[in-house]
């Protein structure tokens, strides 16, 4: 059995951490005053550094630890939050995950300069380049704070059972508790059961500890912050002459050895306190932690690799069935198949994730380019619970980026240009998801300037992508920017201006057997929205015979089912239209298509497929019937042919071709316009 790698495990928590560290503060940058989201950033720079340093990450819980001072001051109020603030712990972020991802490679001065702006954010008295990046110093030795008056406490705390087993070091709780001043402690360990009775994994010592710190309760309380739920913990302020008498032990001396101290301590129970601004149930459910199970995905596609070729013998089991007298085979095959569906049900919705965590990494990004370009930008998100397959949603962030940020460059104006002709100071970038049938359409909108078609067209014809005059319909202008090396930016910058990025948009999203369109209003603003499948794994689909040949036809974009007749055949020659319920449809003839060089059925089909408005029929010669499809992507030496998008395995182990939907739709509507144009 394959153990996990402890590190791979940390660096996998803290890339959560910081993503949710990063919400925090984004979200903090349009309420700079509440206190929860400070409260909230300031635990996972504790939860990250303390996690660091256990795992052996020093340079990263040393870097960690001045961010976390900055929001401790905050917390307590001896600081303001400001937008500075934020944008110095987002960039010190940055570097944070470059310590977990790299912590050995040398990043040069990039701690110190951060450490600067941190320490200019916070205006402090001391230079942060004067800490030593390699050890976590006290608070004071970056940001000072103003000296404070000394308190007492007494702790008393016991943690379950089984806290050990769970990760919990209790040392490493002492040790907070040292760091914060004069510490005793005192360990009970009077529910020692005996030793017959003993788990060695089982946690059964309590602790007394006298405190005496310049800090306050709440820090107490951080020291506790991630085990409180779990925990029986009474925290009391202490007169200094009751701290004298208490009963000392030799500060940060190793565990006392069970033998020699059962009998020398007093029993105590720790009573159950509630913590200031906290509420800490005594007993939490166990079956809480099982809510969620951490799953690799290389486990889930594996298993959907199963899947599919469980899919594929259970095809071959029915066709065999079907061709069999026995009634009892056949009511096995309806069982397996019934079964093998719900299976793969199953796995579609485990592969399922929300768009929510595609969104979610576009705030950072438009919060970075509003200060760069300095427009003021609001970022609107609609739809993040319509999910998607994870594999998609890896592969749309990068042309999503490209998207964004020439909405946010090209699209929206300037405050002063925006106030001018009468719209608000901060222009808006919307992100929305929304499922229709078997696909998923994205869009990212904004209420800028639009886009400048007599741009496009004269960048068009100087680049030599159309002819001078040449006509075009809108949405063919409009299409133009997704041209190689196609932009209509004066000059360079960090954001566009090399005419790459939606080049990338476009192949991407025809990889993923997807369309493009867009809506564009001189003024008003842009629209671009993305016609996704759903999975790239299984699909339901169609299966059709043309000639000799069997295909797939994706069930998700299938409208309707017609008959063509040899006379209306016969009849349509030369025009390719069908009346479909008084509006003309043009279809394909597939047969001609492929060059079968077979002779048509005499009762062909014509099968109408859509994606979006456009709607186009294909003539078929047989309809077979409905197939679960498991799609294998097409070798490189068939990159170039646009007109399939895969190949699945049929039950007799032939091999059938996908048809791609968007590519026969766009070939439909083309050869409308020319016989328009021609007629």
């Amino acid at each position: 059995m394959s153990t996990l790698d402890p590190v791979a495990v940390f660096r996998t928590e803290a890339a959560e951490c910081l993503e949710a560290i990063e919400a925090g503060l984004l979200d903090l940058t349009h309420q700079l005053d509440n206190k929860d989201l400070v409260d909230a950033v300031f635990r996972g720079l504790h939860t990250l550094k303390g996690s660091g340093a256990m795992f052996g990450f020093e340079a990263l819980a040393a870097f960690t630890h001045h961010c976390e001072t900055a929001f401790d001051r905050v917390r307590k109020g001896e600081v303001a939050a400001t937008s500075e603030l934020v944008a110095a712990v987002l960039a010190a972020q940055d570097h944070m995950r470059a310590l977990v991802d790299q912590p050995d490679a040398d990043h040069g001065d990039t701690g110190n300069k951060l450490l600067a702006q941190l320490q200019a954010a916070v205006g402090g008295k001391q230079a942060a380049a004067a800490a030593a990046p390699a050890a976590v110093p006290p608070p004071a030795a970056v940001l000072d704070a103003p000296a404070k008056k000394t308190n007492s406490w007494r702790i008393r705390f016991s943690l379950p059972a089984n806290s050990m087993a769970n990760g919990t070091n209790p040392l490493g709780l002492l040790d907070e508790l040292r760091d914060l001043g004069e510490c005793s402690v005192r360990a009970n360990t009077s529910a020692i059961p005996a030793l017959d009775d003993l788990v060695p994994t089982e946690l059964h010592i309590s602790w007394d500890v006298t405190l005496t710190s310049e800090q306050d309760r709440s820090a107490i309380d951080d020291v506790f912050i991630f085990v409180l739920d779990d925990m029986e913990l009474s925290v009391e302020e202490i007169s200094d002459t009751a701290a004298a008498t208490a009963a000392p032990v030799e500060e940060r001396a190793a565990p006392v050895p069970v033998a020699a101290t059962s009998t020398a301590v007093p029993e105590f129970r720790p009573v159950e306190a509630v913590p200031a601004k906290r509420e800490a149930p005594a007993v939490v459910s166990q079956a809480k932690a099982a809510e969620n199970v951490r799953v690799p995905a290389e486990r889930l596609d594996e298993l959907m690799d199963r899947v599919g070729e469980l899919v594929i013998a259970q095809s071959r089991l029915s066709q065999l069935a079907s061709a069999s007298t026995d009634i009892a085979l056949r009511a096995v095959s309806e069982e397996i198949e019934r079964l093998s569906g719900e299976l793969r049900d199953t796995m579609m919705v485990l592969r399922m994730v929300p768009v929510a965590t595609l969104f979610s990494r576009f705030r950072r990004l438009v919060h970075d380019l509003a200060r760069e370009t300095g427009k003021v930008i609001e970022l609107v998100t609609e739809g993040e619970s319509t999910e998607v397959d994870k594999t998609v949603i890896e592969r749309l962030a990068d042309p999503l980026v490209h998207l964004v940020r020439n909405s946010i460059d090209h699209g929206l104006e300037t405050p002063a240009d925006r106030l001018a002709s009468g719209k608000t100071e901060a222009g808006t970038v919307t992100l929305s998801a929304r499922q229709a049938g078997g696909e998923v359409i994205i869009s990212i909108k904004d209420d800028g300037r639009g886009i400048n078609r007599e741009r496009v067209r004269a960048k068009a014809e100087s680049s030599g992508l159309i002819q001078p005059g040449q006509p075009l319909s809108d949405s063919e202008l409009l299409q133009l920017i997704f041209a190689p090396g196609f932009s209509t930016a004066a000059a360079i910058t960090n954001l566009s201006g090399r005419g790459v990025g939606m080049d990338v948009v476009k192949k991407t999203v025809e990889a993923l057997r997807g369309a493009i369109d867009i809506v564009s209003m001189p003024g008003q603003g842009s629209e671009v929205s993305l016609r996704i499948p759903l999975t790239l794994a299984i699909i339901d689909g169609l299966l059709v015979r043309v000639g000799s040949g069997r295909y797939v036809i994706p069930l998700s974009a299938v409208e309707e089912c017609l008959e063509l007749s040899l006379e209306e055949d016969l009849r349509s020659r030369g025009r390719s239209f069908i009346s479909l319920r008084d509006s003309l449809v043009p279809f394909l003839r597939l047969r001609d298509l492929f060059r079968t060089g077979t002779k048509p059925d005499v009762h062909q089909k014509v099968v109408v497929i859509s994606t979006g408005t456009e709607r186009v029929g294909l003539v078929v010669d047989q309809i077979i019937g409905d197939h679960q499809t498991v799609i294998k992507s097409m070798s490189k030496l068939h990159n170039n042919v646009a007109t399939f998008s895969g190949a699945t395995i049929l039950g007799d182990g032939s091999v059938a071709l996908i048809l791609d939907v968007g590519h026969l739709v766009a070939a439909g509507q083309q050869q409308e316009a020319k016989l328009r144009v021609a007629g």
